[in-house]
């Protein structure tokens, strides 16, 4: 027996054109090698789309795909994932079941606090399965799912969750394998990890759905199940090149940053600039992520993703003032020490001139003019 299992592809998912298409290449590649193996069927659990109603040209690209894998008479068994489920029950999905492209196995039964799951038979083969859904809302379920016998046969359960036993001490709601229904080999998606166990395995995304996969698995993956043996089957289309970058300094950090990249080789790369640290001289806007970006694009990287979300500025000092009298000369004290320059010496003068009154019966437009003159005059203009 021969099969393979995908899932979290997502498809449509990316903002960017370039990761959008290489999304699509990914899977492209995923069915290309399910044909050329010679696979006799294939799974797929879960977040085929990367939501329920996905853009015409990522519907058009999917049934382009399965049409190849429907030629090629493998046949295709899927179910739902969180990313698929809408309120209403209805996924795109249908429409590429109702093509003929595709089979749903999610058929089940409530019967005395349990839930039922009935096999779909191909061959030898009792494929069973039940959807993902929002928030994690499928995990009681789960536990409640028992399978309708199907003797003398090879069974398959596919479920889009976590299970406590691959998320480890992470905060959120799992189920516990051990409670789950004795099966030859259990498909799971939604936790984009690489994990075969024991005839537990996650497939892994079709291709990376955020930065943080970008630089973890740095390609997608999906896995095929030969005779008893799980090969997991790596989808490196692009390199994957990461820069992290520590800023302290705002105002010279654009030709610092200009500078580390010009060593580098980019061409045809993804790659992610990381930036973090406390500034403590200028702020976020003063670096130049516009000229970086196209400086990256200038020596052929594929894509360029950043991230500053680690990036902070210094809070200012909150001073001991015993003295409200003088606390504005304190303030410029402490920022003339802190940031040295030669029109410093400018600065009480001008706050002075700000502090000139209106006075009765003076035109707004002349007392303007007049704080203007004044502020000339210490500027030597």
């Amino acid at each position: 027996m021969k099969f393979a299992h995908m899932g979290d592809c997502h498809l449509g998912g990316w903002r960017q054109p370039e990761l959008l298409e290489l999304n699509l290449q990914s899977f492209q590649l995923a069915i290309s090698k399910c044909i050329a193996e010679k696979v006799e069927f294939v799974l797929l659990t879960g977040d085929f789309f990367d939501n329920p109603y996905p853009p015409i040209d990522t519907i058009k690209d999917a049934f382009g795909e399965l049409k190849r894998l429907k030629e090629a008479k493998i046949p295709v068994f899927y179910i739902t994932g969180s990313h698929d489920y809408s309120a209403s029950g209805k996924t795109f999905l249908d429409v590429l079941e109702k093509a003929g492209f595709c089979i749903n196995v999610m058929n089940y039964e409530e019967r005395d606090d349990s839930i039922i799951l009935f096999p779909t038979i191909h061959q030898n083969v009792a494929i069973y399965g039940y959807p993902g859904k929002k928030s994690s809302m499928e995990v009681q379920d789960i536990e409640r799912v028992k399978l309708q016998d199907s003797p003398g046969l090879f069974k398959i359960l596919m479920l889009h969750t976590a299970l406590r036993d691959a998320v480890g001490t992470l905060p959120i709601e799992a189920v516990d394998h051990s409670a789950l229904p004795k099966v030859d080999y259990l498909a799971l998606s939604h936790l984009h990890i690489n994990y075969s166990k024991e005839g537990r395995v996650y497939s892994g995304p079709i291709f990376p759905n955020n930065i943080s996969e970008l630089e973890e698995l740095e390609s997608g993956s999906f896995y095929i199940f030969d005779n008893g043996l799980v090969k997991r089957i790596d989808l490196k289309l692009k390199e994957v090149k990461v820069f992290s970058i520590e800023i302290k300094d705002a105002l010279s950090a654009t030709d610092q940053i200009l500078s580390l990249l010009e060593k580098e080789s980019l061409k045809d790369k993804i790659t992610i600039l990381k930036f973090f640290g406390t500034i403590e001289k200028g702020k976020t806007s003063d670096i130049d992520f516009a000229k970086i970006e196209s400086f990256v694009k200038s020596k052929g990287a594929y894509s360029i993703l950043r991230t500053t979300s680690r990036l902070s500025i210094l809070e200012p000092e909150i001073m001991d003032v015993t003295d409200s009298s003088n606390i504005e000369e304190q303030i410029v004290k402490t920022f003339v020490d802190k940031n040295p320059g030669k029109f410093n010496h400018l600065i009480n003068s001008l706050l002075k001139s700000l502090q000139i009154e209106k006075m009765d019966d003076e035109k707004s437009s002349v007392f303007a003019e007049r704080v203007i003159s004044e502020s000339e005059k210490i500027l030597g203009i």
